[in-house]
Order: C-alpha cells, then structure tokens, then sequence
C-alpha cells in the first residue's frame, strides 16, 4: 500500500522530534551523571568510587556536595591530626521521596581516618542503650567477612586495613580506615529497618575501594581483598541466651541464664577475629528485670527499670591501635575520662566499669565490662565470674598472653 506524501512527511518530521527530543534527554541524563562523578570526586577528594555511590538507590537526580569547612576530604591538613574526614553528597530523588520541599536530601557519606588517631576511643557506659528501648527492631553490627577486617550495620559499611610503610605528611600510619553510609535513609529506602540487599552491598564495597584508594595515597603496603558479594542481612535481636551462637555463646554455654538475676538474653555479633572492636551485650528481658526489681529494688534503693533492656552488661574487646589510646566513659561531667592501659587493669573510679588487658598476635587488647546504672547496685558482686568468663573465651579463642584482671575487691557496689 502507497503511503501518501502528505502522511509520509508528517511520520517523518515525528520522528526527527522524537530523535532531537531523545538525543536532548540522552545528553541531559549524560551531563547529570558527568556533573554528579564530578561533585562525588571534588567533595571526596577522588577517593570514594563515584561509580559506586551512584548506583545506590537514593542517588537519581541532581547531586550536589555540602560545600563548607567540614563535609569535604582534605587529606592534607585533615588527617594530619589523626581526626576523620568525610564528604557528604546530596541528591533530589532522596530529597523528593522524604518529602523535602527543597527537592534534595543529603543521603550519602563517604568517611576515612588513620590511626593512631588523635582522638581515643571511648569505651561503653552505664547508659548505653544495646537496643531499641522504645521496640523498634535491634540490628547489631556484623563482621563482614571476606577475610577483611570490617563491619556491617543498618545503614553503612566501614573496614580498616594495616598500613604497613604508610606515611602522611612525614608521620608514620600504622593503620587506616574508610566508612560507606547512608544518611538516616528512613522507611523509603531501607527494608525491616535496615538497608536493601542491594545498598549493602554496595556500602560494603565502596569501604574496601574508599580504603584501597586511600592506601594507594599514603603508601600503604597492603591492599583490601574485593568486598565479598551478597552481604547477608542483619540479624534481630536481642535473642534468649539459650539460643547464642557468636560472640555470646560462651555466657549461654555456661548457663549464667538459669540464675536469677542474670540477664536472659543477649546481643551478639558473629565472632571475626580481625575485628578491631566486637562486643557481646547481655540484657534482662522485661519479666526477668520486673522479678528481680520486686525481689531487690528496695533493699538497694534503685527505681524501676521502665524501658526495654535498661538493665544490662556490656562486654567489649578492643584490639591493636584502638586498644592503645582508649578511655572509660564518665557519667559525671566533672570528671576526665579515665584511660584503660595496656598492660594494666582495674575499675573506673566513678561508673560501674572494668578493664582487663592481654596481648594477642603481638597486640595490646582491652577488655572491658559495663553493668548499667541501677542493675550495678544489685547485681556487681555477681558480676565477676561473667567478666572472667567472658575474657577467658576472647583470650583463649585469640591464643592471648599476658592477661591482667582487675582485683576482686573492685567488684563491689558502691
């Protein structure tokens, strides 16, 4: 059938519409992705994979940087003090899907530090919360495998990798890090409280690439293995202590649970020895903290528990660097925080927390123990054989030396 020349040049001048307006939107979303490698880069000073961040699910649209003294990477003049140094991207789609009137929402961070760092670490408190006390879902943090030193949370991925002949403006490295987050991605872009599949994976491996890049920088040595695939989700917790299997299964094998008084559940992580930092956290259920309030509130003058797992005790391993310049938090203002000193141990003179110390493959290592407010009145001449027990199961699985625990006259309630 003949095609008339009149429809023919109609369907013919569409068409020319159609491309121009095609190639018009080709190169708008060409230039869009161009501009956002270009902020990704300039705000994080090329170290963190452009690529990467922007195959994350808040990244459509317009990206933009923050733009100020702090939420950009400046290696020199930056880490030079040991302190962090982070950039901050931002994108409309984030932005539109929160709501934001303005259209754009600061979804991405990209984090990297040194150590030692100029700054300590300050351990757990007697106030810490180990969970959701309002009853949200409880995520904690999991190792994430693949033979790198790193851990997996909601929302972000952060590994540390040795710097071996590393040096940053003539200061000699002995480790770094790099962190990949999202910021405070809320119900659109997280799953059961936690990040996708999808985003995990990716957090996880712009860390490795974040650290490799910046090792390449600094001289490193060693480089990260690729990040493994299909980061597993986050487990919910906490869980009956029965039923603990990672850095807890030692307190469920020893059936502290069956005590009364004793937490009856736990918050644990899978056990990595690479891990610059793991905790087991051991918390009283509900009816467990209502019972032993009714048997012994009074007698030791302490309110009731009203929130979920306000009573507990943490338990926490620092290794290598981070176990060199740390420091037991103090609930009073007015007192300096106190260092826990490899090599040495004892009980802060202010809060319900030990430390012990050891040596494993050649590093320093800090283990401590905090029993939260109130539950310490009741509960700390109790607490001795939990905290030895739990450093005998640290120090034995890591084949430790050299291990000092503090006095039994320290686990007293004051």
């Amino acid at each position: 059938m003949r095609v008339p020349d009149g429809v023919r040049k109609s369907v013919n001048v569409l068409l020319c519409l159609a491309a121009v307006v095609a190639i018009g939107w080709s190169g708008r979303e060409i230039w869009q992705v161009w501009d956002g490698r270009r902020q990704i880069d300039e705000a994080c000073a090329g170290l963190v994979p452009a690529g990467r961040v922007l195959a994350l699910s808040p990244a459509g649209g317009t990206i933009t940087h923050r733009v100020a003294d702090e939420g950009v990477i400046e290696i020199d003049g930056g880490l030079d003090a040991g302190s962090a140094q982070d950039c901050e991207i931002f994108s409309t789609e984030a932005g539109e899907k929160d709501g934001e009137e303005r259209g754009s929402r600061w979804f991405f961070t990209g984090a990297v530090g040194v150590l030692p760092a100029g700054r300590p670490l300050i351990a757990d408190g007697p106030l810490t919360e180990l969970v959701d006390s309002y009853g949200g879902p409880t995520h904690p943090d999991q190792p994430l495998g693949g033979d790198i030193a790193g851990w997996v949370t909601e929302s972000d991925a952060v590994v540390q990798l040795p710097c071996a002949e590393g040096r940053l403006d003539g200061r000699v490295v002995k480790a770094l890090w790099a962190r990949a987050s999202l910021q405070n991605p809320g119900r659109r872009f997280t799953v059961d409280g936690q990040v996708s599949a999808h985003d995990r994976d990716i957090l996880a491996e712009t860390a490795v690439i974040t650290a490799n890049n910046l090792a390449g920088r600094l001289g490193c040595a060693d480089r990260l293995p690729d990040a493994p695939e299909n980061v597993p989700a986050l487990p919910e917790g906490p869980v009956p202590a029965a039923r603990a299997e990672g850095t807890c299964a030692w307190y469920g094998k020893a059936g502290f649970a069956r005590r009364a008084g004793f937490p009856d559940q736990v918050v644990e992580s899978r056990t990595d020895d690479r891990l610059w930092d793991q905790r087991c956290g051991l918390v009283l259920g509900a009816s467990r903290a209502s019972a032993l309030y009714r048997a012994e509130g009074s007698e030791h003058h302490v309110s009731r528990p009203e929130r979920l797992a306000r009573w507990f005790v943490s338990l926490h391993t620092y290794a290598g660097e981070n176990a060199r310049n740390l420091l037991l938090t103090s609930t009073d203002l007015r007192e300096d925080p106190e260092p826990a000193t490899p090599g040495r141990a004892g009980r802060s003179t202010e809060d319900p927390i030990w430390w012990a110390s050891s040596v494993c493959d050649g590093k320093p290592q800090i283990h401590t123990m905090t029993i939260s407010l109130g539950y310490d009145s009741i509960m700390t001449s109790r607490m001795e054989q939990v905290f030895r027990a739990y450093v005998d199961d640290v120090t034995n699985r890591r084949h430790c030396t050299d291990l000092v625990f503090p006095e039994s006259s320290t686990f007293r309630a004051d």
